[in-house]
Order: C-alpha cells, then structure tokens, then sequence
C-alpha cells in the first residue's frame, strides 16, 4: 500500500488546483479532461481532437525506430564493452575516444545528424542508436571487469582456450552488469526517440508531441508523454522476458 500513497497524494492534488481552477486548463488540463483525451487516442470514439484513434499508428512508428537503433547499440556496445573490459590494451587504445563523446548532449548531435542523414528514420535511429550505446558499452566493460581471474585461470587450467574463455567464463560472468547496461540503453532509447522525431517526421509519439505543441494542445502533450512512459515500460518488460528465456535455455542444455 506504501508504494500508492504518493501517486494517490499527486492525483488528488492535481484535481484540486485544476477543479479549483488554481491552474488554468490550458496549461494543465484536470484528469479527466486527460482521461478522456486519452481515451480517444487510444480507441477514437470520442473523436476529440485530429489524434483520435491514431495511437497504435504512432506508437509502431516509434517502435520501430527504437528498436532499430537500440539493436544497433546493442551490436556494437556489448562486444566493444566486453573486449575493453576484458584486455586492458584495447580499453586504453578505445575507451578515452569513447569517454570523450560520450561527453557531448545528444542535442548537439542532431544538426549533424540531419546534415548526414536528411530528416527521417535514419537520423532518429542514428540519435538513439548513438544515445542507447553508452551505457551498453560501460557496463559491459564494468560487468567484464569484474569477472574475478581466478575464475580465468581455471578454465585456462582445464584446457579452454581463448574463446572459451570469453563466451564460457567472461560473458556469463559479466552478464549481469550487462542486463543492466541494456535495461539503461532501451530507456534512453525511448527518451531520444522524441529527439530524433523532432526533425519534422509524419509520424511516431515525438511527432505528436511536437504537433502537438505548435497546436496550443497540451493534453495531446501529456497524453503522448503518458504513452511513451506506458510502452517505455512495456519494452523494458519484453527485454527481461527475452533475456531470461535466453538465460534459461542456455542453463538447459
């Protein structure tokens, strides 16, 4: 029951300064005002605003672009962090280069972006591809860092070799760090796709935002706020499930 106290204590609030008309409407509308917004962004049949309906539209367009570039993250970040962990001489040659940009806002990488790629999907994935590959890479490194070398020198004692060594000892030892770096990453992905959708693209949740914005209608905002949080979660959700299934097929065979 703790864990409800204070989302009970803002919803009550709000509903007062809004009921109360201590904060006008147009800067934020009252729950049920959202609810009903919401409501007709999800299913249409209220046909409130030009948004009706258009929920899943929007939401597979985002989707599809975060995952694209957090895939691509995922590709580069984990065998990078894995090796930089792993052998010291590959993190001193790598990492400074990475630390370094990793230091400049995902902001600044836009004009950039749109210079290379044009406006669209390929520079929305760039961003999020970009953004998502930090913390993948870092706590891969972390997680292989970690993994104790007496662990090493036994399967070395044993007869693995190398590889062996690394996809039988390094990785699974570093796994849980890099649960945590992909968990991270696919938050940052959702964070940045309204980044990259501010580039002027048709569609997707950012899109709605941004429209939404330049309409004056700042439900739409909240509503499509509410929504990436909704499908932020459930991808995070999915995540796990997928990772614990590969876990427990590999402890299977």
């Amino acid at each position: 029951m703790l864990s409800f106290i204070l989302p009970v204590a803002i919803l009550l609030l709000w509903f007062f300064v809004t009921a109360t008309n201590r904060v006008p409407e147009y800067i934020l509308p009252g729950p049920v005002t959202l609810a009903k917004g919401g409501f007709d962004f999800f299913f249409g049949s209220l046909d409130l605003s030009p948004y009706s309906g258009t929920f899943w539209q929007h939401a597979l367009a985002s989707s599809k672009r975060v995952t694209t570039g957090f895939l691509l993250a995922t590709i580069l970040g984990v065998p990078t962090g894995i090796a930089a962990g792993n052998y010291p001489r590959f993190e001193r040659i790598l990492d400074p280069l990475i630390q370094a940009i990793r230091s400049i806002p995902g902001i600044g990488w836009l004009p950039l972006a749109m210079v290379w790629f044009g406006i669209g999907m390929k520079t929305a994935v760039f961003l999020i591809a970009l953004a998502a590959f930090f913390p993948i890479y870092l706590n891969s490194m972390h997680g292989a860092k970690q993994v104790r070398l007496i662990w090493k020198r036994s399967a070395l004692m044993l007869g693995a070799g190398p590889c062996a060594i690394l996809t039988t000892v390094v990785l699974p030892g570093a796994m849980p760090s890099i649960v945590s770096g992909l968990r991270t990453g696919m938050g940052l992905s959702w964070a940045y796709v309204v980044l990259g959708e501010l580039t002027g693209v048709p569609d997707g949740l950012g899109a709605v935002i941004m429209d939404a914005r330049m309409l004056g209608q700042v439900q739409i905002i909240l509503i499509g706020m509410i929504s990436i949080a909704l499908v932020g979660r459930l991808s995070d959700r999915l995540l796990l499930l997928l990772l614990r299934s590969v876990a427990w097929r590999k402890e299977m065979v």
